[in-house]
């Protein structure tokens, strides 16, 4: 949708630091809509050879024996005559489960996989007049302050032809119509005149299960918790273990020759986590740091005024592993 090379970071006291002189021409933060994202890789994964359920999955059975299936019950819409669009119960018999569902996963229920501390994020995508969408062609703006979150940051970013404006707290998920009305207030003179097209909410995990794997079942992005603090990214990280453990598995059943076990699910939690580890650690401190007053967060901005900072920042967003070994 949009291709964002300019962040603009404001400060509790609205001071203003251009963030995105150190990007390399064909370097850019990319910005899309979910409903266009996600239509675009189910259709991908049709044509590559998958069988595509429009279903709600409601329970699953666990294996009885050692090469038993499990049994997976669901509600199967596209085979719904009736009117209500309640679906039709069906069941399907599978060796192994992704559970690829959400911060809300009902397989990470149904495995135990345990809770987790999680954050609320709240947005309103908003159509602008032309002349100030045209100040978000290729930029988007992060908010600090008590009065827009509490402990994370607010935002207003570029989509297709509109912006989403939003916030996202942990501590006062009670208070998030005030922080979001903080957000409105903040940016109100650059988005005047917006007209409300969509209101989101989703829940954001805060850190991974105590449990990913059991037996042959184990989860992948948010339903695993692979969000990370500080950016509250959780896109890449939920594609990029979906690859992982997708291809752990080929590997590991020899092809789909062999049953795999949970041992062989290990090896792409393994691997996840050897490589994306230490990203997740340092922006967890980093937004200890930072997020927890005003005077903190103003430091913060303060900071990405330095071309140093802003290399590092921009660099470990773009390529999701720490950068700055040249101190």
């Amino acid at each position: 949708d949009r291709k964002v090379r300019k962040m603009t970071m404001i400060s509790p006291t609205n001071k203003e630091v251009q963030i995105g002189e150190t990007l390399k021409d064909d370097e850019f933060i990319g910005m899309v809509r979910r409903e266009v994202l996600d239509s675009f890789l189910r259709n991908r994964a049709k044509e590559n050879g998958c069988s595509l359920i429009n279903g709600l999955f409601m329970a699953m059975s666990q294996p009885q024996g050692k090469g038993d299936p499990y049994v997976l019950t669901y509600n199967d819409f596209g085979d719904d005559s009736g009117a209500a669009r309640k679906g039709v119960k069906k069941t399907l018999e599978v060796d192994v489960v992704i559970g690829a569902d959400g911060a809300n996963s009902r397989v990470a229920k149904e495995i135990e996989a345990g809770d987790y501390e999680y954050a609320i994020a709240f947005q309103e995508r908003m159509s602008i007049p032309e002349d100030k969408m045209t100040y978000y062609e290729e930029r988007a703006e992060m908010y600090v302050g008590e009065d827009v979150s509490p402990d994370f940051y607010a935002w207003v970013f570029p989509k297709c032809d509109h912006v989403a404006v939003g916030t996202g707290t942990v501590v006062d998920k009670k208070g998030i119509q005030q922080y979001q009305q903080g957000i409105r207030d903040r940016a109100k003179n650059r988005i005047a005149g917006g007209e409300i097209l969509r209101v989101e909410a989703h829940p954001i995990p805060e850190h991974p299960r105590p449990w990913r794997v059991r037996d042959r079942a184990t989860l992948i992005g948010d339903a695993a918790g692979y969000v990370t603090k500080c950016s509250g990214e959780g896109i890449y990280f939920a594609a990029k273990s979906g690859r992982m453990c997708a291809e752990s598995i080929v590997e590991r059943s020899e092809g789909g020759t062999r049953m795999v076990t949970d041992r062989d699910l290990y090896d792409y939690i393994n691997k996840f986590d050897a490589k994306y580890g230490p990203t997740y650690f340092v922006l967890d401190a980093l937004q200890k740091l930072f997020y927890t007053s005003d005077a903190a967060r103003e430091s913060f901005v303060d900071l990405c005024e330095e071309r140093y900072v802003q290399q590092v920042t921009f660099d470990s967003y773009l390529y999701k592993t720490v950068q700055g070994n040249n101190p």
